[in-house]
């Protein structure tokens, strides 16, 4: 088969399937299409080739074009969801949402899987608690390693940071 005739071939089995019901068309469909078009005879085995080869083509074209296709709903999509978030932590002034433990007291940071730093209040009295926890009942829990300070004690504390700083420095420097 010549050239030309492959060229219009193509051209035709092309023209038709853009236009076709993917679902209910099938190639001995588009073929005998072509052929009445074209006036030729398709079902000679080379040319009964040529036309498979040229519908592969398409439909594998096609299924590339969807994936590419769905590739960027999924990343627009994405990247809706990344200014929501980022609208929704503008509304929040930048402020992170509070989280709290089983036992209702507000964490504050978490220093490890076990330990963590939380605010309670006991007894009418707010409590900074640096805590080891453990599991039962898939539920954390406080154990009774760790340490509870008032907010005086916390102030007075936090007084401290800068000297227990300025003390670490000085002794990992003479390591």
């Amino acid at each position: 088969m010549d050239s030309e005739t492959q060229q219009k071939i193509e051209e035709t089995v092309l023209e038709i399937l853009k236009d076709a019901d993917m679902e209910s068309t099938t190639e001995y469909k588009i073929r005998t299409m072509a052929a009445e078009r074209l006036g030729l005879d398709l079902s000679v085995p080379d040319r009964k080739l040529f036309v498979r080869q040229v519908v592969e083509s398409f439909l594998q074209s096609k299924t590339l074009e969807e994936k590419e296709q769905q590739q960027k709903e999924e990343e627009e999509a994405e990247q809706r969801k990344e200014e929501e978030v980022e609208e929704e932590e503008e509304e929040n002034d930048g402020k992170q949402k509070r989280e709290y433990d089983d036992e209702g007291d507000l964490i504050i940071c978490r220093l490890s899987n076990k330990r963590r730093v939380t605010i309670q209040d006991f007894r009418g009295r707010t409590l900074v608690s640096i805590r080891e926890y453990y599991e039962r009942d898939g539920k954390q829990l406080p154990s009774s390693k760790g340490i509870s300070l008032t907010a005086e004690q916390w102030e007075a504390f936090n007084k401290a940071v800068p000297k227990i700083e300025e003390a670490i420095k000085k002794l990992e420097g003479e390591d």
